[in-house]
């Protein structure tokens, strides 16, 4: 299966193509600018590879959360190729995929609990655990610190994301469970091809009417004191 993952929801800009068992990336950390770096990024790995957009399967993209803007551009980019080639997209969370590059470095752990910082004191979290399909995303929302969701009694648990370096308290309430962290890990679109290719065996590639952004704040100027879940 041959498939391109796009991902700019956060400062790490990454295009990757998975064909088989061969997987190409790039991948920049940039405050600004990934429209302008993340098409480049794709014509190269084409090159590379030595095929063109219609010799791909599917294109897949971070869906979100993350920055508004970002997640925005990975958007629209996925949309626009999917238009010009017939293409099905495959829209994946940009937690699931840090969690399951996360559980991918800490074997030890049977679950991740990931957290990115989204500001106004909130974050956004993502709980996954391990499973025959690699992975399993049980939730995400958006939450200040002192209301995400815990994994389960007895669970051994890796952290990951900029969250964890922006509120440390979360991993008080962790204590035996942690086994692993990786606050400076951020999603990338290596990680979301991987997941695309489970995903659209499944069924769910959708045309470019179809794909949205998952933001979980809709209103920018309050802010929660709980989670929200998706």
């Amino acid at each position: 299966m041959r498939i391109l993952a796009l991902d700019t929801a956060t400062e790490a800009c990454s295009a990757a193509l998975l064909d088989g068992e061969t997987l190409l990336t790039r991948s920049e950390l940039v405050v600004r600018g990934h429209a302008e770096r993340l098409l480049p990024m794709v014509d190269e790995l084409l090159r590379e590879r030595g095929i063109d957009l219609a010799a791909l399967d599917a294109i897949a993209f971070g869906r979100g959360p993350g920055a508004f803007t970002g997640v925005r551009i990975a958007v629209s980019i996925a949309q626009g190729l999917s238009l010009g080639t017939g293409l099905p997209l495959v829209p994946v969370s940009d937690l699931w995929a840090l969690a399951a590059a996360s559980l991918v470095r800490s074997p030890a752990a049977d679950h991740a609990l990931v957290c990115l910082d989204a500001r106004m004191g909130e974050v956004y979290w993502g709980l996954a655990c391990r499973s025959d399909a690699d992975s399993t995303l049980l939730g995400e929302g958006l939450a200040v610190p002192d209301a995400v969701p815990e994994p389960p009694i007895g669970a051994r648990v890796v952290a990951a994301g900029h969250g964890w370096s922006a509120y440390p308290r979360l991993a008080d309430r962790l204590g035996k469970r942690l086994v692993g962290s990786w606050p400076e890990l951020l999603p990338d679109a290596g990680t979301i091809a991987r997941l695309a290719v489970g995903e659209l065996r499944l069924g769910r590639g959708v045309g470019p009417e179809a794909a949205e952004p998952v933001y979980l704040r809709n209103d920018v100027a309050t802010r929660s004191g709980g989670a929200r879940r998706t």
